[in-house]
């Protein structure tokens, strides 16, 4: 299993702008698989402002590696001020899977 799995969370506004981003990070190798779930209701404070947003949760699969590629494709990409970006290190997870997403950032087989 790849110990340097990650789990990549970021939203957007519409599923249009997250299918843009995953396909663009995918064509680049920077991700193996993006999972968009639209419909999440995101509440925030944003300019001393409470405001509530329907988004697209976006799942980014990755390996560690590509994060700072990553990062910096996404800050140049996405259409918001300041992406909402967390990675979650992947404990776990079945061997062909993880085998496949490294292949996927690595280039392919």
């Amino acid at each position: 299993m790849s110990p340097t799995a990650l789990l990549v969370l970021t939203t957007l506004a519409s599923e249009q702008d997250a299918r843009a981003l995953v396909t663009a990070l995918v064509a680049d190798r920077l991700v193996a698989c993006g999972t968009l779930l639209p419909g999440a209701r995101s509440i925030y404070r944003w300019a001393g402002k409470v405001t509530e947003e329907t988004e697209v949760v976006v799942l980014l699969k990755t390996d560690a590696r590509k994060w700072d590629a990553l990062a910096a494709a996404v800050r140049a990409k996405h259409p918001y001020e300041v992406p909402e970006l967390l990675a979650l290190p992947v404990e776990r997870g079945l061997e062909p899977y993880l085998a496949w997403l490294a292949s996927e950032v690595e280039g392919g087989a």
